[in-house]
This record gives structure tokens, C-alpha cells and sequence, in this order.
């Protein structure tokens, strides 16, 4: 039998998939997808989470790639980062093919 590796498009689609195991997460990223951009206060309004809870979402999407942070002193404004979420997709489209 043939041993099968994992190539690095499987490591980065996992990593993926782990980021979006979370239903707030994909929430989150919903929301940001509509909007040019948002800080995390603004997160916390829209859902009903404390915003340290928010702020751990955050960091697991960032840590992944699928959104960026750019610091606006004494806040962040997050976004999706568009060049992993159109390779989130594309790699998402190819697994289900």
C-alpha cells in the first residue's frame, strides 16, 4: 500500500476548517464580508459575547489568515483578508469537487 503525505494545500485548508469549527467565527466572518471594515467594539455590539470572547475569535481567524488587523491606536480594525479568503474558497471548492 502506497503511503499518501500531506501536501501543503491540505495543511492550509485545515487550518482553515479549524478557524471556521466555531459558529461565531463564521459569524464574524459573514458580518465582515459585508463591511469594509470593523473594530472589535463594533463586534461587540452586534454580538452578544464579552469582548474578551470576541477578541479570542479574532485571534483564531487572524492566526489562520482568513482576516487582518491593522492597529488604529487605542484600537484594531479588522477586515477579511481577501488574498486567503479567495484561497479559502478556491481550496474549500476543490475538497468538495
Amino acid at each position: 500500500m502506497e503511503r499518501a503525505s500531506t501536501s501543503k494545500k491540505d495543511l492550509q485548508l485545515a487550518a482553515y476548517a479549524k478557524a471556521l469549527a466555531h459558529p461565531t467565527r463564521i459569524a464574524i466572518l459573514n458580518y465582515l464580508e459585508k463591511q469594509s471594515s470593523c473594530f472589535t467594539g463594533d463586534l461587540v455590539i452586534v454580538f452578544p459575547l464579552a469582548q474578551s470572547t470576541i477578541s479570542q475569535h479574532l485571534k483564531e481567524l487572524k492566526k489562520a489568515g482568513l482576516i487582518q488587523g491593522e492597529l488604529k491606536p487605542p484600537k484594531t480594525k479588522y477586515c477579511i483578508h481577501q488574498k486567503n479568503w479567495k484561497i479559502a474558497k478556491e481550496l474549500f471548492q476543490q475538497f468538495f469537487d
